[in-house]
């Protein structure tokens, strides 16, 4: 039976409950930490281009895997390993990593994430960054669940009428 988030999201003294509407139509509290459990983990695999190297984001001169490509990686690897109910998400809150050894044009790269805590909505990650030779970087990610309207309605807000 899938789940569907109802349009509450709430912080109690316990921690963080999410509000599920079940198919049957009634609604239900469940802790995030139950929820998600440590231990979880996900992938993303990429293959080394032109359009993501240093040279072309500009985060250096050469044709070798720029950082921020293994950094978006890195951090799309956390994303794939979560599970939400509909209507909540999770956004980066920290990246903390070294990029270990360069990865050259043609070669594929794979992230991996691994959930290590979960903390009411506060999630941390273990990243690690391999190529066909080896691993090429490592480090923790931050990221929190947020409801997606709530979270959305409040970027919106930044903008100025015009």
């Amino acid at each position: 039976m899938r789940v569907g988030a109802h349009s509450k999201a709430r912080k109690t003294p316990m921690g963080c409950q999410l509000y599920f509407k079940a198919a049957h139509g009634y609604t239900f509290p469940m802790e995030c930490n139950a929820l998600l459990k440590p231990g979880v983990t996900g992938e993303k695999i990429d293959m080394v281009t032109d359009e993501n190297t240093a040279l072309s984001c500009g985060s250096g001169g050469l044709a070798v895997y720029a950082t921020p490509a293994m950094a978006a990686l890195m951090e799309g690897a956390c994303v794939a390993a979560l599970e939400l109910p509909e209507g909540f998400s999770t956004v980066g809150t920290d990246l903390d990593i070294k990029h270990l050894s360069a990865t050259p044009l043609g070669l594929k790269v794979r992230a991996l994430g691994e959930l290590v805590s979960v903390d009411n909505r506060a999630l941390c990650f273990k990243v690690e960054a391999f190529d066909e030779a080896g691993k090429i970087g490592e480090g923790t990610h931050k990221r929190f669940i947020i409801e997606n309207e709530k979270f959305m309605r409040k970027a919106l807000s930044k903008k100025r009428p015009e």
